[in-house]
């Protein structure tokens, strides 16, 4: 039997040092030092949106405010969240009474204009994709005083799940992990090395919402669990909703709008529009109603946990009682095995085990001992999960539960589909601001669903809708028929099956007039299903414009999800053709608008990158837990009747302290109840106090004593040096863990060398040996 000898966690402090240039590791986030903060460290004054929601469409219009409070020029950058389903094809710039409309272009060709207006003193913005739903907008020479509004448009198709709508405006883009991005992408991915503020801070600029419903029939209930509202409405079918004033600073979740149309009521049939060239149809099918079956085929089901750093406190306590709730609901003749991962990872069993309450109680007895620490190497533990032997006789699901930080989305999508054989890979998005195109990329090339949770009370329903979505698809052989139109250019080309409550969506291209029928069909659990839409009866109608964007969004989202490209062509060239034809924001184009007055004749200009708050739940070892720890359970081979120890935690234990067993106690310890500290704090009067004193008094000696070497000029990036914090507070054992550049890594290590005896760490009140992991980051 394995025993953990001690604790994985470790505590590291993130520093910013202005002494070098250059990089010899991936791009990483960090935390912004509060000296370093002035008036222009925050340019990003105001963010809005204004959404309005006719029928199945919601345009949003989308204002930044930014503002320079500082006394030279500056360059403001600002990494922002948005919908993985928005369609942007808008963008302006004011400047004064100015108001430049944006030209999408080549992304290469927008960063290069724009790169020239900066050096030439015009005021500029510029627009690009980072992931589909992660953007950066950068916005040039806003000169002191100025205020520069940009405003961008997007278009969003609202579609509805067992008879109910969401709208989600995400506020904030999480930390993400970037240990296993592949060095050819470290350039591609210098976005995710943005600055953060610690947990519970918020910068000082505010965000508001204000939402048009026109549902178009009558809405039965609205709801917005997510954030504090006012709801009116104005008549049984529209109403409006505004933010409440103390929530308009709470910019560190997606803002969720629920609503249900009365009598579970949604949009069907064939929405059309005529544009210059080309006509464009949407047909929404409601689904027939779920058949359970008699009797379920039996499955194996292995729950793949997140537990490192991002998902410590809040968002792992969600996913401890989401895995309760699931393994609920799972069938006696059933299988499960559950992997935790963060830096490694590690099954339960090596086999995987009969779903008894013995076997579940001891799963989540271990769980419940586990915190969450340390990396994201994500792609490695869904590797190893999927290369787990398969018993016979099982149908196979995968049961991911994350935040979804990391930056290694694509890889996951690739290994996945290439190995998925005929299982399903199902994705749960676990907190208030998860990465949703990680969630349901994983879902969709899994040939299954995402969900997202974020509370423990919303566990129960969620871990019923699986279980739903397990037992039997509500429709499946779709077929899709035309008669008497002509159309073209389908999406998707193939319906997939639906295991969700929601309509069945298909947009085209058709030629001529709009007539004829569109006739669908399918199995259900009951039989054939048939479903006949009268193109005529809906005429075209130039409020259906957004059909345009929608259509041409949603054949990127096909070709992002790999394939369907058509002979000749790359990847590359098709997204970079839609994005041209159809004004779309996508990987490969961007939008750039310029002004032509020039207005910083000096040419210098500061560059500042708008710090982010943390997502709400989303504790600081997200940023400084880079750290990477082996995951162990006690017993690899749990059995029915197996009775098993719980893994000691960093916890204390109630009182009084049994005395350690012999071969368990642990010299150097990790994480203790009272962590080391800097010293110069001892008269606050309380702890909180002196460790957040002890934390600055220590920037400020790491920045006043780190001096710049020769030899090392064009480096940046980050030095981890290991230390051990002495019972008598003396520091010994100094080595760099995390080289940079030999000169750099030597005077890290001399500075620390040089500090004066640190208050001891303490566990049971005694005083004890601690290590710690301190990462030092060397940038301009």
């Amino acid at each position: 039997m394995k025993v953990l000898k001690c604790s994985i966690l470790t505590v590291l402090t993130v520093l910013l040092l202005s002494v070098a240039r250059g990089q010899d590791a991936p791009p990483a986030p960090y935390f912004l030092i509060s000296e370093k903060v002035d008036k222009a460290a925050f340019p990003l004054l105001h963010t809005s949106a204004e959404v309005n929601i006719a029928g199945v469409v919601a345009e949003v219009l989308v204002t930044q405010v930014y503002y320079n409070g500082g006394a030279e020029p500056v360059e403001a950058t600002y990494l922002f969240p948005g919908s993985t389903r928005a369609a942007i094809h808008a963008l302006t710039m004011e400047v004064g009474d100015r108001r430049i409309k944006a030209q999408i272009r080549k992304k290469n060709e927008a960063r290069t204009a724009y790169n020239q207006a900066k050096k030439a003193g015009k005021n500029a913005a510029l627009l690009e994709q980072k992931r589909p739903n992660v953007f950066q907008m950068n916005v040039a020479n806003i000169m002191p005083g100025d205020t520069i509004r940009v405003k961008l448009r997007y278009s969003e198709l609202m579609v509805p799940e067992a008879g109910e709508y969401v709208f989600v405006y995400p506020t904030v883009v999480g930390p993400r992990y970037p240990g296993e991005t592949p060095r050819p992408l470290w350039a591609a991915n210098k976005w995710v090395q943005n600055p953060y503020l610690p947990a519970g801070k918020a910068p000082p600029g505010d965000w508001n919402i204000e939402i048009c419903l026109n549902a178009g029939l009558p809405i039965e209930a609205i709801q917005c669990p997510s954030h504090e509202t006012s709801i009116s409405f104005t008549n049984p079918t529209t109403a409006e909703i505004t933010l409440r004033p103390n929530a308009r600073r709470a910019g560190n979740k997606d803002f969720i709008l629920r609503y249900r149309l009365r009598g579970k009521a949604i949009e069907s049939g064939v929405l059309s529009y005529e544009g210059e060239g080309e006509s464009f149809f949407l047909a929404m099918v409601q689904p027939p109603e779920r058949v359970e079956p008699v009797v379920m085929p039996a499955r194996e089901y292995i729950f793949v946990l997140d537990v490192s750093g991002s998902m410590n406190g809040f968002p792992i306590s969600v996913s401890k009682a989401l895995f309760a709730d699931l393994t609920g609901q799972l069938s006696a003749r059933d299988r499960f095995n559950v992997m935790l991962f963060a830096g490694g990872s590690a099954f339960l069993s090596e086999q995987s085990l009969p779903v008894t309450p013995q076997n579940l109680d001891k799963a989540i007895q271990i769980i419940n001992n586990k915190k969450g620490g340390g990396g994201t190497n994500m792609l490695a533990a869904i590797q190893k999960a999927m290369a787990h032997p398969k018993p016979e006789g099982f149908s196979r699901t995968f049961v991911l539960l994350t935040d979804g930080y990391v930056s290694v989305e694509n890889q996951l999508f690739d290994y996945i589909r290439d190995h998925l054989g005929d299982a399903n890979f199902f994705a749960f998005g676990i907190g208030k601001s998860v990465n949703r195109f990680l969630i349901e990329g994983i879902a969709r090339v899994g040939m299954a669903e995402s969900f997202v949770v974020t509370s423990e009370e919303e566990a129960p329903a969620v871990a019923r809708r699986f279980r739903s979505y397990i037992s039997s698809p509500v429709l499946t052989n779709i077929r899709a028929r035309f008669e008497g139109i002509e159309v073209y250019d389908l999406v998707p080309e193939n319906l997939p099956d639906l295991m969700a409550d929601r309509p069945i969506l298909l947009f085209g291209k058709y030629k001529g007039a709009p007539a004829g029928k569109i006739v669908l069909t399918g199995q259900t659990g009951k039989g054939s299903f048939r479903k006949v839409l009268d193109v005529g009866l809906s005429p075209p109608d130039g409020k259906n414009a957004a059909l345009r964007q929608l259509w041409a969004r949603h054949r990127l989202m096909t070709l992002s999800d790999y394939a369907e490209i058509r002979p000749g062509e790359t990847l590359e060239d098709s997204i970079t053709a839609l994005g041209l034809q159809y004004n779309l924001l996508t990987k490969y184009t961007s939008f750039v608008a310029i002004d032509e007055i020039v207005r910083n004749k000096t040419g210098k200009f500061r560059s500042v990158a708008q710090p982010l708050p943390l997502p709400e739940g989303v504790p600081n070892s997200a940023i400084s837990g880079i750290a990477e720890e082996e995951i162990e359970f006690i017993d690899q081979s749990i059995e029915e009747k197996t009775t098993i120890a719980v893994p000691r935690t960093s916890e204390p234990p109630a009182p009084p302290p049994p005395p350690p067993p012999v071969g368990e106690v642990c010299e150097i310890y990790k994480v203790v109840e009272e962590m080391p500290r800097f010293p110069g704090c001892e008269d606050h009067p309380d702890y909180s106090g002196r460790k957040a004193c002890a934390k600055k008094a220590l920037m400020e000696y790491i920045a006043r004593n780190f001096r710049r070497t020769q030899g090392c000029d064009t480096v940046l990036g980050i030095i981890v040096v290991r230390f051990i914090v002495e019972k008598d507070g003396r520091i010994t054992n100094v080595e760099v863990i995390r080289r940079l550049c030999p000169a750099l890594d030597r005077e890290a290590v001399r500075v620390v060398q040089a500090m004066p005896p640190w208050i001891p760490g303490k566990q049971r009140g005694k005083p004890v040996r601690v290590q710690f992991n301190l990462p030092v980051r060397v940038t301009e």
